[in-house]
């Protein structure tokens, strides 16, 4: 298999907890918040890989750690073969030249007072791509088209208010994709849209990563979402990534008691069939009080004596198929 663009290697992400502001001059934090503590994923070019979790997991924050927005406090992450942590002036401006974010608010994104073809061309005046201004209209106009803004010598001159929620989005994919990245990340990048155009959008990036080979990493709380459209799942509570493998194998074999609830409440297409819900009670523990043991236990309907003592490793339960549950050795 060719060697991943994009790889994590037992990243972690703490935040200071302060009390007052006394604390935070004199740099004594009251706790650490472990958003991300300490997960491995590697993502190859043309794959599309889901990090999926409810609110609070630390997807956000491990999305801006692959960005190099955040360094991690542990771990490397590396791209294209370049560590981000070692990075910094024009190599790291290099870098992030083959790195590209698609947000998730499409209305706050954009700059009202610029028009498309201007934010569009943003990134390359910002990273100096282009050659001359009849180049920089070219990889605009190339841009648009391939994000399906069509034609998009029209859209170019309009401004973000004339566009709907779909065609924002749209312009926030084309402003990613005029650098011609490696990676992209899109976050939670239909959340914000009607239903009737989430799949529009959805399409256009799994495309996007198969015939450019992009290697995309897509951010979600929903995992109907991703179904359709992700070749692995990484399935993530608690700053860690509790289990992984191919999408098929995830959904049709899942062996963390977490990922099995999470797909217990997905709706069944057909009404004929139902499938007996698992519905998690509790509130998802304070990342700057992590409980021993299992992380998940707290919550865990099938929680024993051990889990609350033992933090399990991933273990594999098939090709490339992962999980880090102790059920697993009682299976």
């Amino acid at each position: 298999m060719p060697d991943p663009v994009l790889r994590l290697e037992g990243v972690a992400m703490h935040f200071p907890r302060h009390r007052s502001l006394g604390d935070v001059i004199r740099r004594r934090p009251v706790s650490v918040v472990k958003a991300v503590d300490g997960i491995d994923l590697d993502v190859r070019a043309g794959e599309v890989v889901a990090i999926v979790g409810e609110s609070g997991c630390g997807k956000t924050t491990a999305a801006n750690v692959m960005m190099g927005i955040l360094t991690p406090t542990e771990g490397t992450v590396v791209v294209d073969g370049s560590d981000l942590s070692t990075l910094d002036g024009r190599s790291l401006r290099r870098a992030r030249r083959h790195l590209q974010m698609v947000f998730q608010d499409p209305y706050e994104s954009l700059n009202p007072r610029m028009t498309v073809g201007t934010v569009v061309a943003e990134p390359l005046r910002v990273h100096r791509v282009a050659t001359s201004p009849e180049d920089e209209a070219a990889r605009v106009t190339l841009a648009l088209e391939q994000a399906g803004l069509r034609p998009p010598e029209m859209f170019a001159k309009r401004y973000p208010h004339e566009l709907s929620g779909g065609q924002r989005q749209r312009v926030v994919v084309a402003a990613a994709l005029v650098l011609q990245p490696e990676v992209m990340i899109a976050d939670e990048p239909v959340s914000m849209l009607d239903v009737s155009i989430r799949a529009d959008i959805l399409n256009l990036l799994a495309s996007l990563a198969r015939d450019q080979g992009i290697a995309l990493v897509m951010i979600t709380h929903d995992m109907s979402t991703v179904a359709a459209y992700a070749d692995r799942i990484a399935v993530m509570y608690l700053g860690r990534i509790v289990e992984i493998g191919r999408t098929r194998d995830v959904l049709a074999e899942p062996h963390h008691p977490y990922t099995k609830a999470l797909i217990s409440v997905v709706p069944v297409p057909r009404p004929d069939r139902t499938r007996r819900r698992i519905i998690l009670t509790g509130e998802t523990p304070d990342p700057a009080r992590i409980p021993p043991g299992c992380r998940f236990s707290p919550r865990c309907p099938l929680a024993f004596d051990t889990c609350r003592e033992v933090d399990p490793p991933p273990r594999a339960v098939g090709d490339g198929h992962l999980a880090a549950c102790l059920l697993i050795d009682l299976e």
